[in-house]
């Protein structure tokens, strides 16, 4: 299952991850954002072991969503090393997330 990551856990899971890190940056009230989670959530556990997976509501936390330029949710970030290596901003098929993370493993 995708982590709920928090403005005070973003540092600790995401920047500081030895492992690759997909962030949904997503809330409630979006319709496309509903259609990524169960994507998410499968590449969740797909991807268990190799890549954390989590998302992050920015209703309830804006401060990473604001750093990283996030305007339009869901927007999908890919870190590697406390870094930005990929993003991709509204729905796509599962295939493109799972590219993006074999890209980095």
């Amino acid at each position: 299952m995708a982590l709920e990551i928090t403005d005070a856990t973003f540092e600790e899971v995401v920047l500081k991850s030895d492992k690759p890190v997909l962030v949904d940056f997503w809330a409630a009230w979006c319709g496309p954002c509903r259609m990524v989670g169960p994507i998410i959530e499968e590449i969740s556990t797909e991807y268990d072991g190799k890549a954390v997976v989590g998302k992050v509501d920015v209703d309830a936390n804006q401060e990473f969503a604001a750093k990283y330029g996030v305007r339009n949710i869901p927007t999908v970030l890919l870190f590697k090393n406390g870094e930005v290596v990929d993003k991709q901003v509204g729905v796509a098929p599962k295939t493109t997330y799972a590219a993006k993370i074999d890209a980095v493993l």
